[in-house]
């Protein structure tokens, strides 16, 4: 991309105004020179082709100047960097030599003075600040030489996606495609979107495009149908844009693409595209609708003579012929010739395959548009209407051929003139005009100039009304006698007839004529003679016609119905006549039939027919008519007359008769012609008028559950003593847009149960009562439900005996409505109220009560319900239920605290309920209460829910035991030698619980290395208590030997492994002998105890621990000196450090006994003159009862004064 430098820059001058005075004054003009940069900070992204202009002016020298281009990265900004120069080529620096060898960095001069700084493929290390420098060419320097802009490179977020496929449209189908285009740069830019069209290797042609202006512009080839609206850019949302091309046309195909462009402004107020991108394309074929083709048929003359040769032409008119696919086929008068495929190989009809192998006749392609047909020996018959039709045939991916359009042009007719005949031809008939069903006889007589020149063959034919021709019969020149395809089956039964009466006389008989047969009757006589060769030929036709008219039975035929009494009461005769227009002939039979619609109904259906062959014949709904019923045909006329008598309402209704028209045909078989339907006649049969009346009043009931609800429903006024009453039961509800039935009494006391009584179970509860004077009904509902609250009423239907002596509705009437109210007994349930609070321990039991104080039926049945409120837990949850059957169902709550081996019911007096919660545990905590429902039951048997009442609740906290563990803590300590063990008892003081478990421990307690006592704290002196923590923390703790509460031993300490043994000497008391002990085994020891307790579901837990005093224990060595063996010894150990000292204590009394009374006798100067008394002061004595050390007796400095 070239960025083109505004002409403005280029050449422009800037001269000083004074300088430039003085030197126009000496004849010389100097200019300054001036460097000027493309206006930056320029934003481009990454992977672009940038180009920065750079341009001089003022300046002295030669006209072609030299660029420098260098760059201030933002890392050092003080640092200058070449990248290129156009005049020395070692200019670049390192980093960008090998970009400006390969060419991907170059320096592109437009003017002798003007420069672009090309880089092809930018990196985000090449933003800084840009320097174009020109070194100097002036006599001295005067201007600038130099000019900077900043360069910012920027990510290239730009994405343009679309969808790869391929599309195969039809010309005028819509097309749609959408393109998703998004960037994310932080700059502000706007964003231009195209949508491109390209076929091959020609140039990429814009559909449509939205510039970066948002103005929407297409190309020449598609600017109009964008005016038009036929294509469209639509935007949807933020990132798709749509493209729409309404109406597709063969120029559309291609490949589509939609290119989108980056654009950010320049601080030149330009807009530079920073990026492009195009997506991937979309192949659309349009097949083009264009298959029109047109067909001439050409020929040199119209008119030949037999033996001449001629030729037509098929011309076909299309585009494209070579790429389709045609099939041509040749007719003469309508009948085909030949046929020809896409593949060119002619199939011709029997007829003409004869000729064609004979060499008389030729079908051939000539080219793609040209097919010929030859024929090269004209004949006498060959006279007529040729053609051709062309048919497009499609070719289908099985490789099939289907026929699409088809032409034809119009027929040429030729005339192949024969050898001049003079016969002529005369038709003569019977009658011109006839009756349907009438014989014809035609005569065809044929008279000659002169003698007869050969033979004749006679064709008879009928030209139709719409000028159909169809061959009845012929007789060929050999005399066989043949009759047309139409005739084939007449002429076997001798319907149809041809005889040659004379030689030059010929006849045709048609008997039994149809309406079909109308027309005009040709007879058609060919002359023949034998040619040289001895092949017939024809050498004169000549025909003659006679027209027939034939009037069909059909025509006029009208049937039409009459009563003269529309209207009757019962037992009232009436008679309905069938006229039928025209009168027909004896041979031509009519059928008719009387119908009946009864009132109420929409079909028909038959009474009695008369048969075309004067027969009776009855329907299969009419046995009520027969006893009552007479039928009468006219013997001069087709007319038929229906009388009824006794009259009744199943002879209501309207009736018409129906007449048939027949034919026998030439089979014998018969041909129904036409049927006619007579007009309505409607009979009414008139009822007495009724006088019932039902009484009106209304009433309103109100009862409790059980009790039965009494109805009445109460006739007033009948019309006969012999009426007989339908009695029906309606129930209303509210709810309900209408009544329904409970129950009917019909006119004959049979009952029918209505929907409502099946529904609801009512049949059991209710009892009919029709009272002796017979205008009252009653109904009793026993055992009333709520539900069968409503508004009750009756219907009554009053019936009569017809004159048939069947029943029927004279009149109805509705009774007044009795609104009945069935209430439920009054609630009573009640429940204790009393709460509490209850604290146990686990493995306890819990009672919970539920007394109910009231209820309200003794035969009610009571479903109880245990809940609780767990701690932190806003909704209840079910503990456990009791049916009212008595069955027992755990809650939720059951299943998630393992309760339902816990739970335990009784109920030791009605309405006391008592819920036992065996082996308790503290998740069972909680807030409890029960909750009862009533339930009573309904007269039907159905239980229902009355009442539901909630007792006070019981708060249950469930605690584990306190903690009693103790362990002997006075525990004496021991001196061993070598090899002689030593015991650690831990001894058990008291216990939490008897179901305890114990798991022991003992313990090595040795002082850590660094620490202030170097060993075991036997036979020193009592640290204070404030340094306890500081000794905890210094002691190393390792284990000998531990037993878990399940008595399984944990493994040996590695020093004593294979030397200790563990008893239990009592529940309570457990010793660990270490045997062979060694001097490494001195020191403290001690024991831990876990106190175990079984669960309330049998798992165990650690309630707590407790560790004994440290037991001090001493090995000594066996190389010991006198202290050893002494100390080892306790008799001796006595007789050498115990008894000598009170010995030697009782001694130094005694003397100090006597020297005081020797001074107490001689008073004169002790004490008051200076001489000192003899103080003597507890000697300190020192001794360790384990015997680690040797008594000492010292007596301190100062003790004996």
């Amino acid at each position: 991309m070239r960025t083109e430098i505004p002409s403005k820059l280029i050449g422009v001058c800037a001269v000083r105004p004074g300088l430039a005075l003085k030197e126009r004054l000496r004849g010389i003009v100097l200019a300054q020179r001036h460097v000027a940069v493309q206006e930056g900070p320029l934003y481009r992204t990454e992977g672009s082709h940038i180009t920065i202009w750079c341009n001089v002016s003022g300046y002295q020298g030669p006209a072609e100047q030299n660029f420098q281009w260098s760059i201030y990265l933002p890392s050092a900004p003080e640092r200058e960097v070449q990248i290129v120069s156009t005049v020395d080529s070692s200019f670049p620096y390192a980093i960008y030599t090998q970009r400006v060898r390969g060419g991907k960095i170059y320096v592109e001069r437009v003017q002798g003075n003007s420069a672009l700084l090309h880089i092809t493929d930018l990196q985000a290390r090449d933003a800084g600040e840009y320097e174009c420098h020109t070194p100097n060419t002036d006599e001295r320097y005067f201007g600038s030489y130099s000019a900077k802009m900043n360069l910012v490179v920027i990510p290239d977020t730009l994405q343009t996606t679309a969808i790869p496929q391929t599309l195969h449209k039809v010309e005028q189908d819509p097309l749609e495609l959408t393109c998703e285009v998004a960037t994310e740069t932080f700059q502000h830019s706007h964003l231009s979107v195209a949508w491109l069209r390209q076929r091959g290797g020609e140039k990429p042609v814009e559909v449509i495009s939205l510039s970066r202006d948002f103005v929407l512009h297409s190309s020449s080839d598609y600017a109009q149908r964008q005016s038009l609206g036929e294509v469209r850019l639509d935007k949807l949302g933020s990132t798709t844009f749509r493209l729409t091309v309404f109406h597709l046309r063969p120029s559309d195909q291609g490949e589509f693409y939609c290119e989108a462009a980056e654009w950010i402004q320049d601080p030149d107020g330009s807009w530079y595209a920073m990026t492009r991108k195009r997506s991937e394309g979309t192949v659309v074929n349009v097949q083009p609708t264009d298959k029109e083709f047109t067909v001439r048929l050409e020929t040199e003359k119209r008119l030949y003579t037999v033996g001449e040769p001629v030729e037509f032409r098929c011309i076909l008119e299309a585009q494209n012929v070579p790429d389709r696919y045609f099939a041509v086929s040749w007719a003469f008068n309508s009948s085909l010739i030949a046929s020809m495929g896409p593949n060119a190989v002619p199939v011709l009809n029997s007829e003409f395959a004869h000729r064609e192998a004979r060499g008389q006749l030729k079908v051939a392609k000539e080219s793609d548009s040209v097919f010929v047909l030859k024929i090269y020996h004209l004949r006498q018959d060959d006279s007529g209407k040729y053609n051709c039709r062309v048919t497009e045939r499609e070719k289908t991916v099985t490789g099939e051929f289907i026929d699409k359009e088809s032409k034809r042009p119009k027929n040429i007719p030729i005339i192949v003139l024969p050898i001049k005949s003079s016969i002529s031809v005369e038709v003569a008939s019977n009658s011109s005009v006839i009756l349907e069903g009438e014989h014809l006889h035609f005569s065809c007589s044929v008279r000659t100039a002169g003698r007869p020149q050969g033979r004749f063959s006679v064709i008879w034919q009928l030209v139709d009304r719409q000028n159909r021709r169809s061959n009845i019969m012929w007789l060929d020149r050999d005399g066989t006698v043949q009759p047309g395809a139409s005739y084939w089956e007449r002429s076997s039964f001798g319907g149809v007839q041809m005889e040659q009466v004379q030689p030059n006389s010929f006849s045709l008989g048609i008997f039994n004529s149809r309406k079909e047969d109308e027309g005009q009757y040709e007879c058609h006589v060919t002359e023949w003679v034998r040619a040289v060769d001895g092949e017939w030929q024809i050498v004169g036709e000549r025909r003659a016609s006679t027209p027939i008219s034939i009037t069909a039975l059909e025509m006029g035929f009208a049937v039409t119905a009459i009563s003269r009494t529309p209207g009757v009461t019962y037992s009232d005769s009436f008679d309905l006549q069938c006229i039928i227009k025209p009168h027909y002939p004896a041979r031509v039979p009519v059928s008719v039939t009387w119908r009946f619609q009864p009132v109420g109904t929409i079909e028909f259906h038959d009474l009695v027919t008369f048969t075309r062959d004067g027969g009776v014949q009855w329907g299969d709904r009419s046995s009520s008519f027969r006893t009552r019923t007479a039928i009468e045909k006219a013997e001069s006329s087709n007319n038929v007359r229906l009388s009824i008598s006794r009259a009744s309402d199943t002879e209501a209704g309207k009736y018409q008769c129906v007449a048939e028209l027949w034919r026998k045909n030439y089979n014998n078989s018969w041909t129904r012609l036409a049927e006619r339907t007579s007009n309505l006649l409607e009979i009414r049969v008139l009822q007495p008028v009724t006088k019932l009346q039902v009484s009106k009043s209304k009433r309103t009931l109100t009862l409790v559950e059980n009790r039965p609800i009494q109805l009445n429903c109460s006739v007033k006024s009948q019309t006969s003593s012999n009426s007989h009453f339908a009695v029906l039961w309606y129930v209303h509800k509210p709810s309900d847009a209408d009544g329904k039935l409970i129950l009917k009494t019909t006119h004959s006391s049979a009952f029918e149960y209505g929907t409502y009584a099946e529904e609801e179970g009512l049949r059991p509860r209710l009892q009919f009562e029709r009272h002796v004077s017979g205008g009252l009904f009653s109904l009793t509902v026993q055992r009333a439900e709520v539900s069968d609250s409503g508004s009750y009423y009756c219907h009554v239907e009053e019936w009569l005996l017809s004159p048939n002596y069947a029943w029927y509705k004279l009149a109805e009437e509705v009774s007044g409505r009795t609104e009945v109210t069935v209430k439920r007994p009054d609630s009573r349930l009640k429940l204790s109220q009393a709460q509490g609070n209850l604290s146990v321990l686990e493995t306890q039991q819990v009672q919970l009560e539920c007394v109910v104080l009231n209820r309200t039926s003794a035969a009610s049945q009571l479903m109880v319900e245990w809940f609780v409120w767990k701690p932190n837990h806003p909704e209840r949850e079910t503990v456990a239920r009791l049916s009212r059957e008595a069955t027992f169902h755990y809650g939720e709550q059951a299943a998630k605290n393992n309760l339902k081996g816990r739970l335990h019911l009784e109920s030791p007096s009605s309405g006391v309920y008592r819920l036992f919660i065996q082996n308790v545990a503290v998740q069972d905590s909680g807030t409890y209460s029960c909750r009862v429902e009533e339930w009573l039951p309904s007269p039907s048997g159905v239980w229902y829910k009355r009442a539901e009442d909630t007792a006070g609740q019981m708060a249950v906290t469930v605690m584990r035991p306190d903690a009693a563990l103790q362990v002997d803590t006075v525990v004496p300590n021991a001196t061993v030698s070598e090899k002689a063990a030593f015991q650690l008892d831990c001894s058990i003081v008291s216990r939490s619980s008897q179901d305890s478990r114990f798991a022991v421990a003992w313990y090595s307690l040795r002082t850590k290395a660094g620490g202030e006592r170097g060993g075991p704290g036997l036979g020193e002196q009592e640290e204070e208590e404030g340094d306890e923590e500081e000794e905890e923390d210094l002691t190393e703790r390792t284990a000998l030997l531990s037993v878990g509460p399940d008595a399984v031993f944990g493994p040996e300490g590695s020093p004593w492994e294979g030397r200790l043994r563990f008893q239990r000497l009592s529940p309570l008391l457990y010793r660990l002998t270490v045997l062979q002990a060694s001097p490494r085994d001195t020191g403290n020891y001690s024991c831990r105890v876990e106190e175990w307790l079984p669960g309330p579901q049998k798992e165990w837990y650690r309630l707590t621990e407790e560790e004994s005093a440290p037991i001090g224990i001493r090995v000594l060595d066996t190389s010991s000196t006198l202290q050893s063996i002494i100390c080892s010894n306790d008799a001796l150990f006595y007789f050498v450090f115990f008894y000598p000292f009170p010995i030697f204590g009782i001694l130094i009394i005694t003397i100090l006994l006597v020297r005081f009374k020797s001074r107490n006798s001689s008073k004169s100067s002790d004490g008051k003159n200076g001489v000192p008394l003899l103080w003597i002061k507890e000697p300190h004595l020192n001794y360790s009862p384990t015997c680690l050390e040797p008594p000492v007796l010292s007596i301190h400095p100062g003790a004996i004064d």
